[in-house]
């Protein structure tokens, strides 16, 4: 049997396409690297392919749609939540599974210049956004400060008057005062990276702070 080279051509586009997505989130040392994504790729290629073969004279849309459905529990698998707080991790490797195995659908529905366009849009999308979060990190960050000090009635006020002074906004959201003497603070600060970090250096040199937590 003689594979028609049309067939060929999207089989290595979908290996290239998928191996670019991948290698960016192997760069970052991601969950779902090189192979997994260059294997999304083929493979959303091959079933949608597939689907106009075989369901040429009935719904040549089923298989492929299923392809949409079944990524999801790939994407799924993922995503975790994060150490310490509620943080969701791995959001970004998923949707990149599931943008993938777009990449591979249109390449296998013959639409090859579609999904390169396409890769290199997510790819820019990917690089200019990451520089812009890295900016918005330095002028805004929401950090969770947890302080265990000996008790006194103004304890916690003086340092929430510390986070006025370095011009951070607050919220305390939990204290608890323990049979050792101890008052456990803790808020959820919100500001800018540079007067975090001016507030931290003064807290760590405070002697009263037994527990510091950022």
């Amino acid at each position: 049997m003689i594979i028609p080279e049309h067939i060929v051509w999207k089989l290595v586009l979908a290996i290239l396409i998928g191996g670019v997505m991948g290698a960016e989130r192997e760069y970052r040392s991601k969950s779902a690297g090189f192979r997994t994504l260059t294997l999304i790729c083929l493979g959303a290629t091959l079933f949608t392919a597939l689907s106009q073969w075989i369901g040429v004279l009935h719904a040549p849309e089923r298989i492929a749609s299923n392809v949409v459905v079944g990524i999801g529990f790939v994407g799924a698998g993922v995503i975790f939540k994060g150490d310490g707080h509620s943080k969701m991790n791995g959001i970004t490797t998923a949707a990149m599974i599931w943008v993938t195995a777009a990449l591979g659908m249109a390449i296998g529905a013959g639409y090859e210049w579609v999904a390169v366009i396409s890769c290199g849009l997510v790819l820019a999308v990917l690089v200019l956004f990451n520089l812009l979060e890295g900016w918005i990190d330095r002028v805004n960050q929401i950090r969770n400060y947890i302080i265990v000090c000996p008790f006194e009635n103004d304890t916690l006020h003086r340092y929430e008057k510390l986070f006025k002074d370095h011009h951070l906004t607050f919220k305390r959201s939990r204290q608890a005062k323990s049979a050792a003497g101890l008052i456990t603070g803790e808020w959820v600060v919100q500001g800018s990276e540079e007067h975090h970090r001016q507030l931290i250096h003064v807290i760590l040199r405070d002697p009263l702070v037994t527990t510091f937590e950022f």
